[in-house]
């Protein structure tokens, strides 16, 4: 399996840095750079790519490290650089490679090496000749490890896997090809909440190794096998039962639509969520994961500016001892700026839960950020957002909110009676209301059954 080595230095390293790296190898190795431009490979004697080396980041977010790495690991003291290292599973000496040159980094310029049992700085001697049909089939910079027609598949053993700039580069680029990408780890894997929501379901998956043998589905628990050059379920098992957990998973799922001005900020509204559920803004975003630039609406505008017309797409996070994480997608549409967020918040019991502060939030979105639509969900599951192999209870809707501009689409007397219990809240402006709608498990109709119903209701004349 691929090996990912992480380092982390009070430095940035830099080309002299990287060039000690590279002679952890021993003669006869090259540096190339990708077709990205971020991204640098070491190479063998005949060209064949060894390791590559992600540009260096900048991290301001704490306990960022320790989120994604585990508590053990020793991070420099904010700001630090976080440099990713990915050695080729076509080549056995790689991988020593990866800690070899993750160990000159750290002698050089201070810091720490994860996992640590793979830092050294002896030297690797690498083959000359190399089996170029495998690393042909290993794919681009040493990010897949199987490519066939259908399906680039990615090996990983990270304790927490998240969407890091070369997984979404990847995705990207399969989804391009017209490709599923496969994801393979170790059943103790756990995924973070922004690559489990980009993986997006069929045809891409998340596959675990079965330590009794076999392969099975890491979001359904369905048994698999690798059939034409992919992973397929198997025909002869049945998903497994969800285990129940105590502790919660508050999600917010919105969309806010402003005018295109030349002085919109953006990302207000998904900052006004988070305060007004913990009590304090986020502490970081960034386009992937590891999060590593402090908060600041006014960067992520400039930065969908320059992406505009193309969609921007960040994520989001809290602080270490307040678990919540965004995604963000900014993108133009007819009816101007459109703000997609997905905000999910960790809590270690039901009890914890601020359930009822949902609705003065509907209100404040409507009336401050041009709230258009607002699901609430809450679901069993980690406290701290990440995601473990097999199949988790299904989130229980708790509320829904339609803004003033589509509940006057809808028309204002047809919205405000629907095939719910309970009427719905009336928030914002008496003469151009919004609407929340309330659900909750009844004698007849349980939560989603109540949804559908209203979202039939809605679209219906």
């Amino acid at each position: 399996m691929a090996q990912d080595v992480i380092v982390l230095t009070p430095k940035m390293p830099d080309p002299r840095s990287l060039l000690v790296g590279l002679f952890a190898g021993g003669p006869g190795l090259s540096l190339t750079e990708d077709h990205s431009g971020g991204v640098v490979q070491l190479c063998g004697p005949d060209g064949v790519p060894l390791v590559a080396v992600d540009a260096p980041l900048l991290v301001h977010t704490p306990g960022e490290a320790e989120r994604l790495l585990g508590p053990e690991v020793t991070a420099p003291p904010l700001p630090y650089w976080w440099t990713e290292t990915r050695a080729s599973s076509a080549v056995p000496e790689a991988t020593p490679l990866a800690g070899s040159v993750g160990g000159r980094l750290t002698t050089l310029l201070g810091g720490t090496v994860w996992p640590s049992q793979t830092a050294t700085t002896r030297t690797v001697e690498i083959p000359g000749e190399q089996d170029r049909d495998a690393a042909r089939h290993t794919g681009l910079a040493a990010s897949v490890d199987v490519l066939t027609e259908s399906t680039a598949v990615v090996l990983s053993d990270r304790p927490v896997l998240p969407l890091t700039t070369r997984l979404a580069d990847t995705l990207r680029t399969a989804t391009a090809a017209n490709r599923a990408l496969h994801l393979v780890t170790p059943p103790q894997t756990r995924l973070t909440l922004p690559l489990r929501r980009a993986l997006g379901g069929s045809p891409n998956r998340w596959v675990v190794q079965d330590p009794q043998g076999g392969y099975y589905d890491g979001s359904s628990g369905i048994r698999l096998a690798w059939r034409d050059g992919t992973f397929t379920a198997a025909t002869d098992t049945e998903p497994p039962v969800p285990a129940v957990a105590p502790e919660r998973r508050l999600t917010l799922t919105f969309r806010t639509v402003h005018a295109p001005d030349a002085d919109l900020t953006l990302g207000l509204g998904l900052e006004a969520a988070w305060r007004h559920l913990t009590g304090a803004p986020p502490v970081g975003w960034s386009t992937a994961e590891p999060v590593n630039l402090p908060w600041s609406p006014a960067q992520l505008t400039d930065l969908a500016r320059t992406r505009a017309p193309a969609p921007t797409h960040v994520v989001a996070i809290g602080r270490p001892d307040r678990p919540g994480i965004a995604t963000l997608r900014v993108s133009r549409t007819t009816a101007g700026v459109a703000q997609d967020v997905t905000l999910s918040l960790g809590y270690a019991s039901l009890t914890d839960v601020p359930i009822d502060t949902i609705e003065s939030l509907a209100e404040l979105l409507v009336t401050e950020h041009r709230l258009t639509t607002m699901l609430t969900t809450l679901q069993a599951g980690r406290s701290d957002l990440t995601f473990a192999p097999g199949p988790e209870v299904p989130p229980v809707p708790l509320s829904f909110t339609l803004g003033a501009r589509d509940v006057h689409s809808a028309g204002l007397a047809h919205a405000d009676h629907p095939p719910l219990p309970a009427p719905p809240r009336r928030l914002g402006h008496p003469s151009a209301p919004a609407l929340h709608y309330l659900f909750a498990d009844s004698a007849d109709t349980d939560s989603w059954t109540q949804l559908r119903r209203l979202t039939a209701h809605l679209k219906s004349p």
